[in-house]
Parts: structure tokens; C-alpha cells; sequence
């Protein structure tokens, strides 16, 4: 009997109907194993997963191969977005045997929860061929798969510590250090397309957030442009939607053209914070645009009704995969009429198609300006132009089959996507982005943060799973965020009791990280520390950053002291490798240069605050208040002048330099790299 019929998640409930016995991880499952002593197998997917919706299709709604699943294996299907935890701990295994981790991600384990083999999609003929072939040996060999379930078993429960070798070590930092860390990345730039050299290509905002910090701080604007290049690749490519706003996960090639269609809120988070700064610093319009595009897309297609963001689209719809996104030259002639021969200029349009199935993706290589000149217009009336003509195509998109949407709501990626919105605020890209994220903000502590609790994820009137360190992190930073946009202490007073939980129930004062889940929670195989930073950073950097900026709001030394020693355990690791150590290399940053503790007391402080962060994205925690107060500590003892008018303190490490009225004068007391 298939046992998904009750679950919350979509992805679940994508397989509810599957012949398949499914059950969700849980007591029953595993007990079942143990009792009927079958093996094991989790397979491992997400709503949004085109080859997870492929092989539901060839395999797991095939009654033969359901039958072999049936009659060999206890079969538990996981969500990885609502049980990062154990995907963590298998995709670690499956790589530990020579194999090339994704998803879907399924692994055979013994009953004991250790695992013996795995891979990721396998095409229907294999799969049944696999599950004879296990469940023969499982039988006839079970001792041999037992001896390698405990190596691989063993294999998992090393620390991260050892086996990548870390140490604890006097934080010793430098420029130079620092200057071959971006060397190292930007040998690998690709200067043609933007992003790193490599295909298929993700966004990596932490890359970018990364160097672009470091080319404001050195004053290096050859680096500064690199970065501003990518960014106007991604948001031309056909990675970005035109019509309606947001990223698709990836591309499949090294320009940005075809992308794999699902949008996740995670990516749109990040990439909403990167193109606010973008504009901030340049005043660039293009980037602009790419904000409040995607904020439109936030509104109209993310946005649950009680406040909280969904997690996902689907790649696919009618089960094709982007057939949502993509027309053909018949359609497109329809709607364009005779503007159709200069739309095909701005997209790449082709009669035949530009993509595959003779359909055309949306793909922007040359810049408004250029375009504008071709056609004897300004730029802006070139793009008040396309935009009329992006409506009306947007209307007929709008009347197609929507792509799947997942529409749980996870607490951690809520939180990225709040720290977006902050800077599409601050950087004045967006008036609509500070009230979603307040509201969501307050959506997610009524309904997700329960009697000291916090829980990953909520549907249908219900938060369930205890949250993961990942959403703590991410939520975090979120609360630091919007106390920097309201300048309400009710979010810092949150941000610090959420990093004391993380304290009490995740940390790990043996090699000094934070565990991904929380090892009271729940027993598993293993308690894993996510490191590596890919295209959400990962949860101990994110968490390293949030202790350094609690620890100068709050002068809590304690906090400083556990984020200078993860930095100081990992630096190597950063300088040998810094690929998917990027938002380390941020803390590196910020440490080495250390971050400016601002202060604004009295009356305009606010509107003072506001200015001060349009000009500074980053590198700084602001503090402001209308009235002398004593919280956060960091206002303590300051006020404003002798009429009561608002004075600016920049510190650092506790010591303030001479208080000053006007914004440029503060800024020139903050150091950079040079």
C-alpha cells in the first residue's frame, strides 16, 4: 500500500498514485525493514525535478517495476527540500562510491540505515535489471553487502574536520592572501559570457556577492566591472525570464540561453540582493529592472496567501519541459504584428526556432543602448517599446498551463528571500519589497516558530519538521536584515535568540562548526556539517557572518570568538580552494577589513541611516535611533548633538572615531583594502 496519500509535500504526493508501496522516512519504514529484514530504498527527489518526473514516468508508474520494487525493498520516497539532512548524508555516500551525486539520488541501504549502492536517474531497463540484481545479492550475499554497508557506513561518520583536514589555528590574515584567494577565481572567469568558466552554468551568487565586495573594498573597478558584466549576461540570458521576472536554476550550455526551466526561490533571493547592489553602486537601470521584474514575479506567482513565499515552479508543464516559457515564430507573429522584425533583433528569434522543437527561447545578446541605436530611438523610448510589447505577450503566457508549483513553504528559504527584498529596498529598486518582507517576517515567527521551535516547513495550516540549521542561519541574517531596514529591535532581539538556540542545540565545541541538524532531534546514520558553499551558501559560513555582525551589534564577545575560530579552522581551505568557499571568503573579508559598526543617534538619524546604506551596500552593521537609548549596545552612550540633531559614529572594535553630522564625512572614515 502506498503510504503518500497523507503527506504535505508536493514532491510526495507527485508519487502518491505510484503502484509503488512508498512510505515517507519514519519509524514505520525503517521497523518494517528490520522486521521482514529487507534491504532499503530512499529515493531522493524534489517537485521541481524534470529527471525525478522522468523516471516517476518510465519507472515508478510501471507495474512491473513497481512489482520488483514491492516484493524486494522497503521503498521510502524523501523530499530533499524538507529533509536536507538525509539527502546530505546519502548524496555523501553515493559519492563516496566513485559516483556522480544529483537527483533523483536513490541508494540502497540495510536495515541498520547504512548504505551498499546507489546512483541517480537510471532509464526503466536498468532499473529493473538493479533491483533483481540487489535483491538476488541481498539474499544469496548478504554478509559481502553488510561488510561494504559498514564501510561506507563508516565513511559517513568521520568528521568534516578530519577529513578535510582542518585545524585550529591563531586567525592569522592578509592582503596578499586575500588578493591570490580572487585570483585564483577570477583564472577561471569566463570573459566571453560572464560566470565561471564552466557549462552547464549556475549563478553562484556567493561568487559574485564575494568579488564584488572585495573590488569595492579595493578600489579595483577592472574586478568591479567583471562582476557587473556577468550579472548583465545572467539577466539577458535566457536563464532569466523576460516577460514576467525570475531565474531559472541553471543553464545547460556556457551562455545563459537554454535554461532547465524551474525557478526556485532560493536563487531569486540571492540574485535579487546581488542586482539591488549592482544598481546601488552604478545606478544602472538595466539592474533595476531585473529587481522589480522579480519582485512582480514574487507577488504574483510565490506569494501564499497568509504572507510566507513558495518553495518552487516546475521545470516542466503539460509535461514538457519548458513549454511554458518557450514560442514558436507563428505565435510570436500573432501577438507582435510588424514589430516583430525588431522584437526578433532584442530575443535572437528565429523562424525555424533558436532551441529545440522549433520553438524559440527569449534571449537578449546586445544591450539596450545598441539596440535603441539600430532603431534611431532613445533608450528610453526603445524600452517603453518592448515593455507595451512584453505585456501583451505576457497576457497570452498567462493564459497557458501554468508549470507545476511546489507549494510548501520553507523557513530557511523564506529567509533569503527577505534579506533580497531588504536590498531591493535599500537600494530604492523596489517600494513593494520592504512590506513583503515584514509581512513574511512576521508570517513565518506566528506560524513557524512554535514554543521556542523552529520548523523548516508549512503547508496547509501546518508547520511541521523541526528546522534544520540552514533555516535558523538563513533567518538569522533575515532578522539582522530588516532590523537594518526599520531599525525595530524586535528583530535583532530575534536574530539573537534564534543564534543562542543555534548555540545550545547545534554547535559541536569538539572541532568548533555547527551540525546541519540538530543531534537531539532525531538519530541518524550520521550528523553531518555542511562546509562547502554552492548555490546556497552553506549554513556554517552563513552562520560564521551572522556571529561576527551579532557580536557588534550586542558587544557579545563570545560570538566573535566561535566565528573567528570556524574562519580560522577553514582559511586554508579557502586559500587552496576557493570555489565553494566564496561566502567564507566574504567572512575572510569582512575580518580582515574589519566591518565599520555605525551608529546613528538623534533626530533624522533614519533618514540618515537610509542614505548611508544606499552608498554603502556592504561591509557595514548600522545601529539608529530618534532617541537616546541604551539597546542595542552598540547605541549605548551615543546621542546626537547639542540641538538633539542626529550624529554618526563610525567604530570599530568597540572605538568610535569623532562623531560626524554628515553622511560623506562617515564614509571617509571607513578604511578599504589599499
Amino acid at each position: 500500500m502506498n503510504r503518500l496519500k497523507d503527506a504535505q509535500s508536493p514532491y510526495l504526493l507527485q508519487h502518491a498514485q505510484n503502484p509503488v508501496n512508498w512510505f515517507p522516512w519514519g519509524k514505520e519504514a525503517l521497523d518494517k525493514s528490520k522486521t521482514e529484514n529487507k534491504p532499503i530504498i530512499v529515493s531522493i527527489g524534489y517537485s521541481a525535478c524534470h529527471w525525478c518526473h522522468v523516471m516517476e514516468k518510465e519507472s515508478f508508474e510501471d507495474e512491473a517495476t513497481a512489482a520488483l520494487m514491492n516484493e524486494y525493498f522497503v521503498c521510502i520516497k524523501i523530499d530533499r527540500e524538507e529533509r536536507p539532512d538525509l539527502d546530505n548524508i546519502y548524496m555523501d555516500a553515493v559519492q563516496a562510491m566513485g559516483l556522480q551525486g544529483g537527483w533523483p539520488l536513490n541508494v540502497f541501504l540495510m536495515p541498520d540505515q547504512k548504505p551498499f549502492y546507489g546512483g541517480t536517474y537510471f532509464p526503466n531497463k536498468q532499473w529493473k535489471g538493479l533491483l533483481q540484481s540487489i535483491g538476488e545479492a541481498y539474499e544469496q550475499h548478504f554478509d559481502q553487502l553488510a561488510e561494504s554497508a559498514q564501510e561506507f557506513g563508516n565513511n559517513l561518520q568521520a568528521s568534516e574536520f578530519d577529513k578535510y583536514g582542518l585545524s585550529h589555528e591563531v586567525l592569522q590574515l592578509s592582503k596578499n592572501e586575500l588578493a591570490d584567494i580572487v585570483h585564483k577565481l577570477a583564472s577561471q572567469f569566463d570573459l566571453e559570457w560572464g560566470g565561471m568558466n564552466r557549462k552547464p552554468k549556475f549563478p553562484m551568487p556567493s561568487i559574485w556577492s564575494f568579488v564584488l565586495d572585495y573590488a569595492l573594498k579595493s578600489k579595483d573597478s577592472p574586478l568591479l566591472e567583471k562582476v557587473l558584466f556577468t550579472l548583465r549576461k545572467i539577466g539577458m540570458g535566457g536563464i532569466y525570464d523576460h516577460l514576467r521576472g525570475g531565474f531559472a536554476r541553471y543553464s545547460v550550455d556556457g551562455e545563459w540561453f537554454a535554461p532547465h526551466f524551474e525557478k526556485m526561490l532560493y536563487d531569486n533571493g540571492q540574485l535579487i540582493d546581488l542586482y539591488a547592489k549592482a544598481f546601488s553602486i552604478t545606478g544602472d537601470e538595466f539592474f533595476k529592472e531585473k529587481v522589480v521584474e522579480t519582485v512582480a514575479w514574487l507577488q504574483h506567482e510565490m506569494l501564499q496567501e497568509e504572507g510566507g513565499f513558495y518553495a518552487a515552479q516546475d521545470a516542466d508543464s503539460e509535461g514538457v519541459e519548458g513549454k511554458f516559457y518557450t514560442w514558436t515564430y507563428e505565435e510570436l507573429e500573432n501577438i507582435a504584428g510588424e514589430d516583430l522584425s525588431w522584437l526578433s533583433k532584442i530575443y535572437n528569434l528565429k523562424y525555424q526556432g533558436n532551441w529545440e522543437e522549433g520553438v524559440n527561447i527569449l534571449f537578449q545578446t546586445k544591450s539596450y543602448e545598441e539596440l535603441a541605436a539600430t532603431e534611431g530611438l532613445s533608450k528610453e523610448a526603445y524600452i517603453e517599446r518592448l515593455n507595451r510589447l512584453k505585456s501583451n505577450l505576457l497576457e497570452v503566457r498567462n493564459k497557458r498551463i501554468y508549470p507545476g508549483l511546489d507549494d510548501k513553504i520553507l523557513s530557511g528559504w523564506n529567509g533569503l528571500m527577505i534579506s533580497g527584498l531588504v536590498s531591493a529596498y535599500l537600494s530604492e529598486s523596489s517600494a513593494e519589497a520592504l512590506p513583503l518582507a515584514l509581512r513574511n517576517g512576521s508570517f513565518i515567527f506566528d506560524n513557524m516558530f512554535l514554543e521556542g521551535q523552529l520548523y523548516r516547513s508549512y503547508k496547509n495550516g501546518q508547520a511541521y519538521t523541526p528546522a534544520f540549521l540552514e533555516d535558523y542561519a538563513a533567518l538569522i541574517r533575515a532578522c539582522i536584515d530588516l532590523y537594518q531596514a526599520t531599525f525595530d529591535k524586535l528583530w535583532l532581539d530575534r536574530a539573537k535568540t534564534l543564534a543562542d538556540t543555534v548555540i545550545d542545540q547545534f554547535y559541536d565545541e569538539k572541532d568548533g562548526f555547527f551540525f546541519f541538524n540538530n543531534p537531539q532531534a532525531e538519530k541518524l546514520i550520521a550528523n553531518k556539517k555542511e562546509l562547502f558553499d554552492n548555490v546556497i551558501p552553506a549554513s556554517n559560513s552563513i552562520m560564521a557572518r551572522n556571529l561576527q555582525d551579532l557580536s557588534l551589534f550586542f558587544y557579545e564577545d563570545s560570538f566573535a570568538e566561535i566565528s573567528n575560530k570556524m574562519l580560522g579552522a577553514i582559511r586554508k581551505l579557502i586559500v587552496r580552494d576557493p570555489g565553494f568557499l566564496c561566502n567564507w571568503a566574504s567572512l575572510y573579508l569582512t575580518s580582515l577589513v574589519p566591518k565599520a559598526e555605525i551608529a546613528i543617534v538623534g533626530k533624522g538619524a533614519y533618514e540618515k541611516a537610509k542614505i548611508l546604506q544606499k552608498l554603502l551596500p556592504t561591509g557595514v552593521v548600522v545601529a539608529a535611533s530618534e532617541d537616546v537609548t541604551e539597546n542595542p549596545p552598540l547605541l549605548s552612550q551615543k546621542h546626537g548633538d547639542k540641538d538633539g540633531n542626529a550624529l554618526i559614529y563610525v567604530c570599530f572594535n568597540k572605538a568610535c572615531q569623532r562623531p560626524v553630522t554628515d553622511v560623506a564625512e562617515a564614509i571617509k572614515q571607513i578604511p578599504d583594502l589599499r
